[in-house]
């Protein structure tokens, strides 16, 4: 399915919404945003399959539809379950996508953001291989503030938020273990880019 969403030009670093510095893992969890739609926000998440676990292709073969749910008792839980990121980013800076960035991810769930709900619908979804709460490796914020670089310079990104931050009622990752100032530092942001919850008070 391709998306009516209008789209940047081409660059050396991006065709048709995929990054080319990223392995490309396609997922068939996705869909059109709907049209006219301005991609205005990116969403940072953690996952780890089973929790805690760091290493397998797990996450991968969830995002692609390919998990065994019999391989681990914690997989009957989300037994089922389709889902997707644009991009997932493993323990040591490996950057994969599986999702166009011109197209709707399915990461957010039912998420709201600055009162506009539907966050899936104007948002790029990053996935960090860790536990919510935990800290994560340099290695991973090297590569997270690559990516959100280019993303700034090839759509209109206005601000950036973690999934605690659109669903805070259901979900609580990536958790106090990121550090927020840190990639904030890295990107040049104004405040106005990050949840208020975390932005300096200097």
């Amino acid at each position: 399915m391709r998306s009516t969403l209008a789209t940047p030009h081409a660059t050396p670093l991006w065709k048709d919404g995929w990054y080319q510095f990223s392995g490309h893992l396609p997922s068939p969890n996705f869909g059109p945003r709907p049209p006219g739609t301005t991609i205005s926000l990116i969403v940072i998440h953690s996952i780890s399959l089973p929790p805690g676990q760091f290493g397998g292709d797990e996450v991968q073969k969830l995002f692609t539809n390919q998990l065994n749910w019999d391989a681990h008792p914690y997989f009957k839980s989300i037994e089922g379950l389709q889902v997707s990121s644009h991009f997932y980013i493993r323990r040591q800076g490996e950057l994969q996508q599986f999702v166009s960035c011109n197209d709707r991810a399915w990461h957010a769930g039912t998420s709201s953001h600055l009162g506009r709900s539907n966050c899936n619908d104007f948002s790029i979804g990053i996935e960090l291989e860790g536990l919510e709460g935990d800290d994560f490796e340099a290695c991973q914020y090297e590569t997270l503030e690559s990516l959100c670089a280019a993303l700034l310079q090839n759509y209109p990104v206005a601000h950036i938020a973690g999934h605690e931050h659109i669903a805070p009622d259901r979900k609580n990752d990536p958790g106090a273990g990121f550090d927020w100032q840190l990639m904030q530092k890295s990107l040049g942001l104004p405040n106005r880019y990050l949840p208020k919850i975390v932005t300096p008070s200097n």
